[in-house]
């Protein structure tokens, strides 16, 4: 059996009491994103109900089960990425765009989470690809290599903001990366050693731009080489 789309589903009617605020999918998704981004990040459809005054029974009408509210308030959350706002070159406003997505993403650790578990694909998704696909074809990139490469730079700001979703530094001084390369034995892993001040370098920002930069070299390099392939015989 296929699985609904939330984003589709058909608006019911509230038929609460005029005494209680109506009861709406927006109203739901709303309280959702507020207990994901408060301070203990726990979001359930028993509490939703409780904050909205209603039964949990209710909200079933609204949103079939847990996994469609994730899908829902993710995308709710997904709003605050600023597309179109910056100036300058394609590459400019790329690096910007990747920048919002992983800084909204960061903003609370349950939504950096949420997202590693919940494919996004509602509105706002959509106009984050719709603004990467504009960016990446503004850079010669061609509609098949664009078409994949949203998806690998999605993947990878959602990856930074979820190592970074519990407000610690993997790669700190005093971390657990430095900690297990110190510890490493020279003769076991030599060429780990040899490294180990390179491994340990750079600020978040700089490896996140060097990371970025190392993607759309790749996806630019790749879009250069299927331009310039022969036609098949």
């Amino acid at each position: 059996m296929s699985q609904r789309d939330p984003f589709g589903a058909v608006e019911v009617e509230s038929r609460r009491r005029a005494a209680k605020p109506l009861l709406s999918r927006d109203a739901i998704i709303e309280e959702g994103l507020r207990q994901l981004t408060s301070d203990d990040g726990a979001m359930s459809l028993r509490k939703i109900a409780k904050a909205l005054d209603t039964g949990p029974a209710s909200l079933y009408a609204y949103v079939t089960d847990m996994s469609e509210l994730q899908a829902l308030v993710l995308d709710r959350a997904l709003e605050a990425v600023e597309v179109g706002e910056a100036e300058g070159s394609w590459r400019h406003r790329l690096d910007e765009l990747l920048r919002s997505y992983t800084e909204v993403l960061m903003s609370s650790p349950a939504v950096a989470l949420m997202a590693v578990r919940t494919t996004a694909v509602g509105p706002n998704a959509l106009r984050i690809a719709e603004a990467l696909l504009g960016l990446l074809a503004e850079a010669g990139v061609d509609q098949a290599n664009a078409a994949w490469a949203i998806d690998l730079l999605t993947m990878f700001a959602t990856a930074v903001a979820a190592e970074h979703a519990q407000g610690s530094d993997p790669g700190a001084p005093d971390g657990p990366v430095a900690q297990a390369i110190n510890r490493a034995p020279a003769d076991e892993y030599p060429r780990v050693h040899a490294a180990r001040k390179e491994i340990m370098s750079g600020t978040g920002e700089e490896r996140f731009a060097w990371s970025v930069d190392v993607l759309v070299q790749g996806i630019l390099s790749r879009a250069r080489s299927v331009a310039t392939r022969p036609p098949s015989a």
